[in-house]
């Protein structure tokens, strides 16, 4: 079953909490929370006392995309407030290897996120120890961009080199995602798919997520 992972980036911040409850009601399977430092990004969103906050709200796993420079400094500040899954840029740490058993000894799940210029090849070291990778399908920082086309076929070499080693990482795809094309990155092989516009689109959550699961159905 593909997941569908609502980035809060596009909600209305002014009832933050209320829009995480109705994201839960209205069927998604995990909150994907977008950070961002002005810095790594030029965009500045939220950080671990607001997820804390948010925590109350809803069970479902916080998908939490750390889009900022120095991550080991915030990964036990980011942990404590309830993150489930944190996923960093392999971009934004010279020691990946070590960020990511850091992570994981906090018992959650680690991801690595790939710029639309970063190959996979970079991370072909670490895929059998991560659980997650994160293939952006724009450049980070802002919401409501174009999809990059060529995301799929980074989408399709992990699925591959997932089929051949027998790992077990999740594929997400951040980026551009919509009703209207969410089926090429699932038949690519992406199971984890993040939209935020595409999602609070006319705020009709539970509407646009029926949409994406009447799109997503064969796959």
């Amino acid at each position: 079953m593909i997941k569908l992972s609502p980035s809060i980036l596009s909600s209305d911040f002014s009832k933050l909490g209320e829009e995480v409850k109705l994201l839960d009601e209205a069927g998604a399977d995990l909150i994907h929370i977008d950070v961002m430092d002005g810095n790594f990004v030029p965009n500045i969103t939220l950080g671990p006392p607001i997820i804390k906050a948010l925590r109350p709200y809803t069970k479902l796993p916080f998908d939490v995309h750390l889009m900022i420079e120095n991550p080991s400094n915030y990964i036990k500040d980011f942990v404590e407030a309830g993150s489930d899954i944190i996923t960093v840029h392999y971009e934004s740490d010279r020691h990946m290897d070590r960020l990511v058993d850091y992570i994981k000894g906090f018992n959650v799940k680690a991801g690595i996120a790939l710029n639309p210029s970063t190959p996979v090849s970079f991370i072909k070291h670490l895929l059998h120890k991560i659980d997650l990778v994160l293939i952006m399908s724009v450049n980070p920082g802002f919401g409501g961009q174009s999809f990059i086309p060529y995301s799929l076929d980074k989408i399709k070499e992990l699925t591959r080199l997932k089929q051949e080693n027998n790992y077990r990482y999740e594929i997400n795809v951040d980026g551009g995602i919509s009703a209207d094309n969410c089926k090429e990155a699932a038949a690519a092989g992406a199971n984890i798919l993040v939209s935020g516009s595409g999602i609070f689109k006319n705020h009709e959550l539970k509407e646009n997520i029926k949409k994406f699961r009447e799109v997503l159905k064969k796959y």
